[in-house]
């Protein structure tokens, strides 16, 4: 089973897959945050510090864009050829309000000629192979056969399902009878993508749709940095690796955003997902979230790292 590492915008940037990827090696492939490409044509450097070649090197890595517009999504493509990439992904999954008011990521699933329309222009003249990233569509499971059957017309590299519609955001329970119908009824190579945090969730997908050509993992990834290992038959992440790989990450940022302070409050986020691998976290995890600065930050983990250490990462998010 191939085990690839899901995009978390503010997240798993650059650095980050770096450090991870040093630390806990087992995805065989990280996909990036999506680029907004506009009609300027032309990376911002903000975006470039992500997909220059340079800062992810070492990395396998899939770019993936984010826009309505095929002309935009073709330009894109044709520069991170050229910085050779070997496949770009386009982002239907994405369900923030600010997003789908534009009628991109999970907004586009609204409108299905509009994106069959945009595909077909797309796959006929993408100088990359296209994965696509979906959702079941935007308010109920029932949209899907017809997006489906648009998908099901063109040569996608994968086809990458997060099993909630839209409106369902993180909080519904995956819709896993409406992915086995995907799975049977699309002709093409297809990757899970959901709910999963433990070894066992993975075990449990992968007995139920033996038919799988990879499964993606986000949010309990970064619960367990040591996942994959775990999925392979390896051992939990020990607190000592943690320790190391929480310091790693931050020297890391502190390089990045020039500024310790910075660097403490981009981690806060990965400790929104860390910290279920911790038994008796609430009282640290306050003090972590009102943490000013980082000597604040710090005191708040050193609290953290003398907790004990769970085999399994519970899902607090």
């Amino acid at each position: 089973m191939r085990y690839y590492f899901a995009p978390l915008e503010g997240v798993t940037g650059a650095a980050f897959r770096q450090v991870h990827r040093r630390l806990f090696p087992g995805a065989d492939r990280y996909y990036m945050p999506f680029v907004s490409p506009t009609r300027d044509h032309c990376f911002t450097p903000r975006q470039l510090r992500e997909v220059a070649p340079e800062v992810n090197k070492g990395v396998p890595c899939v770019p993936q864009l984010m826009t309505r517009d095929a002309e935009d999504f073709l330009w894109a493509a044709g520069e991170l050829k050229a910085m050779g990439y070997d496949e770009v992904d386009l982002n239907l999954g994405c369900p923030s309000g600010t997003v789908t008011a534009k009628k991109k990521g999970a907004g586009f699933l609204s409108v299905p000629e509009e994106l069959d329309a945009f595909l077909d222009t797309v796959f006929s003249r993408s100088p990359l192979p296209v994965s696509l990233k979906t959702r079941l569509g935007v308010h109920d499971p029932g949209e899907f056969p017809r997006l489906l059957d648009i998908y099901a017309q063109y040569p996608a590299a994968l086809l990458i399902i997060h099993p909630r519609v839209r409106d369902d955001f993180y909080r519904h329970p995956v819709r896993l009878d409406a992915f086995e119908d995907a799975l049977r009824r699309y002709p093409g190579r297809v990757c899970y993508n959901g709910g999963l945090v433990t070894a066992a969730d993975l075990a449990a997908v992968e007995a139920r749709f033996p038919g799988l050509d990879a499964v993606m993992l986000g949010q309990g990834l970064l619960a367990d940095p040591a996942l994959l290992r775990k999925a392979r038959g390896g051992p939990p992440a020990s607190l000592e690796e943690l320790r190391a790989y929480h310091d790693a990450l931050y020297e890391s940022y502190c390089r990045r955003f020039q500024s310790p302070d910075h660097a403490a409050f981009h981690l806060k986020e990965l400790w929104h997902y860390l910290l279920g691998l911790f038994d008796g976290r609430e009282g640290a995890a306050r003090r972590l979230r009102k943490a000013r600065g980082a000597a604040e930050y710090r005191g708040a983990v050193e609290e953290i790292f003398r907790l004990p250490l769970r085999r399994d990462a519970e899902k607090i998010w």
